[in-house]
């Protein structure tokens, strides 16, 4: 197996809508002055490094995982580039980048300059994001289609946290248009559009959910599942809603679009990494065991590299 979603980075040091966040040790981070458990207690602080990711993967039988990053943890490039000069085996790492701040393009140069990084990752959520951090921030902005042209010109992958079904962030018609713009440049899209509970009773929220979902028909776009056990923790183990919506989404777009992702260490609040990973076999045992293997590695080793 692949995890085509997880994180490493060195101390909580960011900032997202409601303020800055930093570490304060046992798992925990100030986030605007609200203090939260984040990660699990390993102790004095709060980091989740490379040999702690390894040690996950190890055992839980992992062969890989693909890193990404976001204003919440705080922007940790160089980190994330040695965890994979460390590990070449183990990490690929996809780069923080904000295109809403001045001189973005001489970043951007700089990140696609570095052989470590295979694209770019946009955490765009409100909560957590730059949608929230840059209010009124839109994907489709004309200023930023250089950065989209110059990563299909580079081959390289835009991977992105849309947030929550219906919030401000959650703009599928400006992803259908980078996509569209820009056919030869592969887009994931995280968490699986962000199913949650109130999809079940809202029939607005699902039809936007559903909307975003068929954009895995155009060739270029793929999901992951990231954080679904997280969204319907109350549920419980085996958390049988992740099954049914991962289901849904293979049913509108087939098994060849979709990624097993994880989201640790956030979501080791929820249960441990060995489960997960059983979890993301159970939740896709309905598929033929060829087609299985597409969503639990094929997809990861198609979109991001071998």
């Amino acid at each position: 197996m692949i995890d085509a979603h997880s994180h490493v980075f060195p101390d909580v040091n960011g900032q997202v809508g409601n303020g800055r966040t930093r570490g304060i040790g046992h798992g925990r981070a100030s986030i605007g002055g609200d203090v939260q458990q984040v990660i699990p207690d390993y102790g004095e602080t709060t980091d989740f490094t490379a040999a702690m990711s390894v040690a996950e993967l190890d055992a839980a039988g992992i062969e890989r995982t693909v890193l990404l990053q976001g204003p919440f943890w705080g922007e940790c490039n160089d980190f994330a580039a040695a965890a994979v000069r460390q590990h070449p085996d183990r990490f690929i790492a996809q780069a923080y980048f904000d295109p809403w701040t001045d001189g973005w393009q001489t970043r951007l140069d700089g990140i696609l300059e570095t052989p470590e990084y295979r694209g770019v990752k946009i955490e765009f959520s409100v909560p957590t994001g730059l949608s929230g951090v840059h209010p009124g921030a839109r994907l489709d902005d004309p200023k930023l289609d250089p950065a989209w042209a110059l990563l299909q010109r580079q081959n390289r992958v835009l991977t992105l946290d849309l947030g929550g079904v219906g919030s401000a962030s959650y703009q599928t018609d400006a992803v259908a248009h980078i996509a569209t713009g820009h056919p030869d440049l592969a887009v994931v899209i995280c968490h699986l559009g962000q199913a949650g509970p109130a999809l079940a009773t809202d029939a607005a929220l699902r039809q936007l959910w559903q909307a975003q979902i068929e954009l895995g028909k155009l060739p270029n776009v793929w999901f992951d599942t990231a954080s679904l056990p997280s969204y319907f923790r109350d549920e419980g183990d085996p958390f049988p809603s992740c099954r049914d919506y991962i289901e849904r989404a293979i049913d509108i777009v087939g098994p060849e679009k979709i990624m097993w992702g994880s989201d640790i260490p956030g979501n080791l609040r929820v249960c441990s990494y060995v489960r997960l990973t059983r979890l993301g076999r159970n939740h896709t045992d309905f598929l033929p065991a060829a087609e299985q293997a597409l969503v639990l590695k094929e997809n990861a080793q198609r979109v991001y590299g071998k």
